[in-house]
């Protein structure tokens, strides 16, 4: 059966097979991607580094998605769906295989890289697939149900790696994931349908993406804002331990918090978006600044900390799916590159939230200063939602 892309009217059949492969490629994705933020105490501990210089291996990671998911989405745009995903998660599973061999901090930022540059293609061309298997009305609920692997990795997939970190080694995360991603491979060579690349698709035309005002800003509401989020969570397992005074075995079930947030916000965050794409966008960013408020004021009560993070995963949520539907109706004629481009903006924020929340710590101001950085990025977020929206306005009343 072959799919062509953008959305069709009726569901494809067997679609809910391919989602569940796609979004197992995600669990995968997630774990990686997540769970080096709760080992950070054990690889700077192999390498004999501090914790903010392992910190690194989040930038790193962060930089390959950066580059690799407009950089693939752009080159590729004309190969079939099908085959591409599936080469995406091979080349998932190689980079986390060299994660786990790492020798010293060198090799292991090498292999971070290499993991992240799939990363942004997958999610992004997995949206833009998802959305051609419903019809038109369901695709805020298609891709956040392809998102749903990202946040049942949260849930189930980082906790059982960070303990799994403590017990036997960090290296067996990285293993794991490389054995989630070969499975990957195999489910989506068997259940999902040959979905065919635009008939007019070319580099040319996926770039052409970037010149509307309404793209920019979108990726830009996520390079800002949601770096508030990674500003807090790439050191959860420090701030746990040293600020809220949980033992070190508390910290695997924090981040199911987590990820327990992360999923119920697709699980809903879905239904939100199907009713406003604009109205999600800024509701989310908007909570998620009182949010992280509320966490530097009471990141020392266990009670209130862990309600927190729970609500920091679920607002998370809802702004990532809402930013990536957001990205796909402002540029219909390019959704691959466009969709793939979200993950880069996230990814900037992942980076730079790490890199300035380990820069307050630091400067000396304590564990806890990584939450005000966070609501500085997601404050100015918030004002770059509120510039999209005028020009949303401005343009309509031209139009």
């Amino acid at each position: 059966m072959t799919v062509t892309a953008p959305a069709q009217t009726t569901p494809a059949r067997g679609s809910g097979a391919a989602m569940t492969a796609l979004a197992l490629g995600g669990f995968g994705i997630g774990t990686t991607e997540f769970a080096t933020m709760g080992l950070l105490p054990q690889v700077a501990e192999t390498f004999g580094i501090s914790i903010p210089a392992a910190g690194y291996a989040i930038t790193l990671y962060a930089l390959g998605v950066v580059v690799g998911a407009p950089l693939i989405a752009g080159l590729a745009a004309r190969l079939p769906r099908k085959g591409l995903l599936i080469a995406l998660t091979v080349a998932l599973a190689v980079g986390n295989g060299l994660s786990a061999v790492a020798w010293d901090t060198g090799s292991l930022l090498a292999a971070r890289f290499i993991a992240g540059l799939p990363h942004g293609a997958y999610f992004g061309i997995s949206a833009v697939v998802a959305a051609a298997l419903v019809p038109a009305h369901r695709r805020g609920t298609a891709v956040a149900r392809v998102m749903v692997g990202l946040t049942v990795a949260n849930l189930v997939g980082v906790p059982a790696a960070t303990a799994a970190g403590q017990q036997i080694g960090w290296r067996s995360a990285y293993l794991a994931v490389a054995a989630i991603e070969v499975v990957t491979a195999l489910a989506l060579a068997r259940s999902l349908p040959r979905v065919a690349a635009p008939r007019d698709a070319s580099v040319a035309a996926e770039l052409r993406a970037f010149r509307r005002l309404p793209v920019w800003l979108a990726l830009a509401t996520g390079m800002v804002g949601f770096g508030g989020m990674f500003a807090v969570y790439s050191y959860i397992s420090p701030i746990t331990t040293e600020v809220t005074g949980l033992a070190e075995s508390a910290v695997p079930w924090v981040l199911a918090v987590f990820g327990l947030g992360m999923t119920i916000g697709a699980t809903f965050g879905g239904r939100f978006i199907d009713r406003s794409v604009a109205g999600s966008v800024l509701g989310s960013m908007a909570v998620m600044v009182v949010v992280l408020v509320l966490f530097g004021l009471l990141a020392s009560s266990p009670v209130a900390a862990i309600a927190l993070v729970f609500l920091i995963g679920f607002v998370s949520q809802v702004l990532a799916s809402a930013l990536q539907v957001r990205l796909m109706d402002a540029s219909p004629d390019a959704p691959s590159l466009a969709a793939s481009s979200n993950h880069s903006a996230l990814n900037v924020a992942n980076g730079a939230g790490a890199w300035l929340g380990g820069l307050a710590i630091a400067a000396g101001w304590g564990l806890v200063s990584t939450a005000w950085v966070g609501v500085a990025l997601s404050v100015a977020g918030l004002a770059v939602v509120g510039v999209s929206a005028l020009v949303e306005r401005r343009e309509q009343a031209s139009a």
